[in-house]
């Protein structure tokens, strides 16, 4: 088996996760490929770009937060091997383990006793208003938000190309069932299991409060089209990273990637066991 390393350097614990990882697993005969950062980070000689990992590991650790995680899935591209999420400090929604646990997670993987959880992406394409296009591959949600000003925006976003709604609002989050537990949560949206073959759109602070989060198949396509004008300026951003700007006359549609993202879950643990941690729930 050969497990490839990727780390956010920035965490304080960084270098030390980095080397117990390695020895547990060399100390059971699993070959470690470094990512460059990793190697960088602890001296090592060789090393291997995200592409080169996502060709030739067979699973591929990810050191760090929920932020690294979707990180790693932007720079690992579309590949269908296994990623474990190991957090640096508490546990995260999108992390199979902590740092705590290393040698529990070597165990997993030499016994093979794992499961995966095959998360659904959202595929973006901005049509810019001078006829250009982008597209983009978000884990969690992709946002229209107002720009640096403090005044709403407008916006109308279609469902198969059908009117949903005209919207005053600080933005529009069109999220996964894997983002539904980030910033659609913090705007008021619905949790939803990971497995559920769906899609929200929540609004930001809208200025009317019977605006509402939607929950919609997974099939469907939305689009997004500002409606506002000159001075109110907008910003999309995918994963909170690619902050685009956003002109008048551009238009968003977003719909399900044919690409997915397969996370490791390890079986002393569950989703909504990090739900009820994560979330602080008692009773």
């Amino acid at each position: 088996m050969k497990v490839g390393i990727m780390v956010n350097e920035r965490k304080p614990d960084a270098r030390a996760t980095v080397r117990a990882l390695m020895n547990v697993l060399v100390a059971r005969k699993i070959s470690v490929l470094l990512h460059q950062p990793a190697a960088a980070l602890i001296g090592a000689n060789e090393s291997y770009s995200a592409q080169e990992l996502a060709h030739v590991a067979d699973v591929i650790a990810v050191l760090g937060g929920d932020g690294t995680m979707l990180a790693a899935m932007e720079k690992l591209g579309a590949t269908d091997i296994p990623v474990a999420g190991i957090n640096i400090g508490t546990l995260g929604f999108l992390t199979s383990c902590t740092d705590a646990e290393l040698e529990f997670f070597a165990d997993s993987l030499l016994k093979n006793d794992y499961s995966t959880s095959e998360r659904s992406l959202l595929h973006s394409t901005i049509f810019h208003a001078d006829g250009s296009y982008s597209d983009y591959t978000a884990l969690n949600e992709i946002v229209l938000a107002r720009g640096q000003t403090g005044k709403l925006i407008s916006l109308q976003a279609m469902i198969n190309g059908e009117l949903l709604n005209h919207y005053r609002a600080d933005g529009l989050i069109v999220a996964t069932p894997t983002g539904s537990t980030a910033y659609s949560l913090s705007a008021g949206g619905p949790l939803v299991s990971p497995d559920a073959k769906v899609f929200v759109i929540t609004p930001i602070c809208p200025h009317s409060l019977s605006y509402r989060s939607l929950v919609i198949n997974d099939n469907s396509e939305v689009e997004i089209i500002p409606q506002g004008t000159v001075d109110e300026p907008m910003f999309f951003t995918v994963d909170g990273r690619d902050i685009v700007p956003i002109s008048a006359g551009s238009s968003i549609r977003v719909k399900k990637s044919q690409r997915s993202f397969r996370l490791i879950r390890l079986t002393n643990l569950s989703y909504y066991e990090a739900l009820r941690q994560k979330l602080d729930w008692k009773g």
